[in-house]
């Protein structure tokens, strides 16, 4: 995978947040210093039971503030910037959901900011610390990220390649395609008239964004910054297995084991590893987010 040197970062869509701090907890998780660093992975597995996903626990937290990005300029120095690299993946999956969603589903596409944070982080949807790993909040129309994440996917989670970073974030836009089609409130309704069904729910809602992820990825290639330039200048399939390797390494099932469990079925909230590994293929080799219905009956039995 390689980067287009002259691509423009659209740097309205990021938030640079880090150092502003946070407090809370989201589901009641404890806020530890540090960062990710000092995070006990077992123990977050056991918590939040899989990493990407959206938190829906309601107002409250506050406001995320940060400021637009300006380290990163064209040319080949801002393409060694951890920051600027994720500016150019996320500046990728809007250009591709504000042409798509449109020819797809008929609908406009509402941008998103993506906020980074160390540590902890106040969101519209609660607070935060970086060991529930990346996140989308509905009630801010925002992705929260801290990039030590990345770290931990790949010399604790097993998905080292680079473009396990642009799976993360294809994603959670995935995620906030869902609160801009209606998706996820509907689903939240069909949580509350059935409990029991709440985790099958989630695992659904998750499997379609890993499958969105996919769909941008089939077309990656082909998004342009707002001047015309593709903003990458090659992507071959060991950078898609890359980012089906990642979507394996975060299922249900394998977080369990690593987390020294035992595989628990009635525990999923995002899915087996088989199961997102499917999805984001089906995405990827449709190239049709149309076919992300995971909703269907036995769609993901």
């Amino acid at each position: 995978m390689e980067l287009n040197e002259r691509a423009d970062i659209d740097t309205g869509s990021i938030e640079d947040g880090r150092g502003s701090g946070g407090g809370g907890g989201i589901g009641g998780l404890p806020i530890g210093g540090g960062g990710l660093a000092g995070v006990v992975v077992t123990l977050i597995i056991a918590l939040v039971g899989g990493y990407f996903g959206i938190n829906t626990m309601g107002e409250g937290g506050g406001e995320s503030t940060g400021q637009p990005i300006t380290q990163c300029s064209t040319g080949a120095e801002q393409l060694q910037q951890l920051v600027c690299r994720n500016g150019l993946y996320v500046t990728s999956i809007q250009a591709y959901w504000r042409d798509e969603l449109p020819q797809a589903f008929g609908e406009q596409y509402v941008p998103a900011k993506t906020h980074l944070f160390e540590g902890s982080v106040n969101t519209a949807c609660g607070a935060a610390d970086s060991g529930v790993g990346p996140f989308y909040c509905p009630a801010d129309d925002k992705v929260y990220i801290d990039l030590s994440f990345y770290q931990v996917l790949s010399r604790q989670l097993g998905a080292p390649g680079e473009f396990a970073q642009p799976y993360v974030l294809a994603h959670e836009y995935g995620h906030h395609i869902q609160d801009v089609l209606g998706t996820e409130a509907e689903m939240r309704r069909r949580q509350e008239r059935d409990p029991d069904s709440a985790n099958q729910e989630s695992v659904k809602l998750e499997l379609q964004a890993d499958c969105y992820a996919g769909a941008w990825a089939n077309a990656a290639a082909n998004t342009t910054d707002k001047d015309g330039d593709k903003i990458f200048t090659s992507l071959t399939d060991t950078d898609i297995q890359e980012g089906i390797q990642a979507a394996g390494q975060i299922g249900d099932d394998t977080l369990q084991q690593r987390g020294g469990g035992r595989v628990d079925p009635e525990q999923f909230t995002h899915g087996t590893s088989e199961q997102r590994q499917h999805w984001f293929r089906v995405g990827y080799e449709s190239g049709d987010p149309k076919q992300c219905d995971t909703f269907k009956a036995g769609a993901v039995a």
